[in-house]
C-alpha cells in the first residue's frame, strides 16, 4: 500500500498524515522535514536555503529521488508538495491524495505552529510558495494547481483532522482492499 499526501504549507499534510499512517501501519516519510534538514546542514533558513534551490536544480533532484527510491519501496505514507507527481511520473501504483486548504486558513495555522502573527505567515507563505511554483515549474514542467494526477482533492478549510483522516483511511482501504 503506497499512500501519496500533499498540499501548501499549512493544509494540514503533515497532522493528517502522523495519524493516517499509525492507523494503517504504514512507515511515513515527510518531504518537507527532510528539506529543512537539508538547510539545516547548510546553516541556512528555510527561505534561504528554497532561494538557493531555485538555482540549483540538484537539491530539488537529489531530494525527489530519495522520496521516489521510499515509494518504490511500498508499505509507506509520502508527504511531500511532488509525491503524487513522482509517483506517477515513475509509474508507481499509489492512491494520490490532495489536501486543499483556503490561504488565510493555512496562514492561521502556519502561523500558530511557527509563531507569526497572520500578516506575517501570509507572506512567509507567499514567498515559499512562488519560490516552490517557479522551481517545479522550470525544473519539471508540473504546476502545482494542476491536480489532474490526484485520485482524491479533500478541503481541509474547514474539516477537522480526523473527518480527513477517516475519508482517507476508507479510500486507501477501498482502494487496497
Amino acid at each position: 500500500m503506497l499512500i501519496t499526501l500533499s498540499g501548501l504549507p499549512g493544509s494540514g499534510t503533515s497532522t493528517v498524515a502522523r495519524v493516517v499512517a499509525a492507523r494503517l501501519g504504514l512507515n511515513h516519510v515527510d518531504g518537507g522535514s527532510a528539506f529543512r534538514e537539508m538547510a539545516a546542514e547548510r546553516g541556512l533558513s528555510l527561505a534561504e536555503f528554497a532561494e538557493l534551490a531555485e538555482g540549483d536544480d540538484v537539491i530539488d533532484r537529489a531530494l525527489d529521488d530519495r522520496l521516489l527510491q521510499h515509494a518504490r519501496d511500498g508499505e509507506l505514507l509520502l508527504e511531500s508538495r511532488l509525491a503524487g507527481w513522482l509517483v506517477t511520473r515513475g509509474e508507481v501504483p499509489a492512491l494520490r491524495v490532495w489536501i486543499e486548504c483556503d490561504d488565510v486558513e493555512r496562514a492561521r495555522r502556519v502561523g500558530g505552529r511557527d509563531g507569526h502573527d497572520l500578516q506575517e505567515a501570509v507572506a512567509t507563505n507567499s514567498v515559499r510558495e512562488e519560490s516552490e511554483r517557479t522551481r517545479y515549474q522550470t525544473y519539471y514542467g508540473i504546476d502545482l494547481q494542476d491536480l489532474s494526477v490526484y485520485d482524491l482533492v479533500i478541503d481541509s478549510t474547514a474539516l477537522a483532522p480526523e473527518a480527513i483522516v477517516e475519508e482517507l483511511v476508507n479510500a486507501a482501504n477501498n482502494r487496497f482492499a
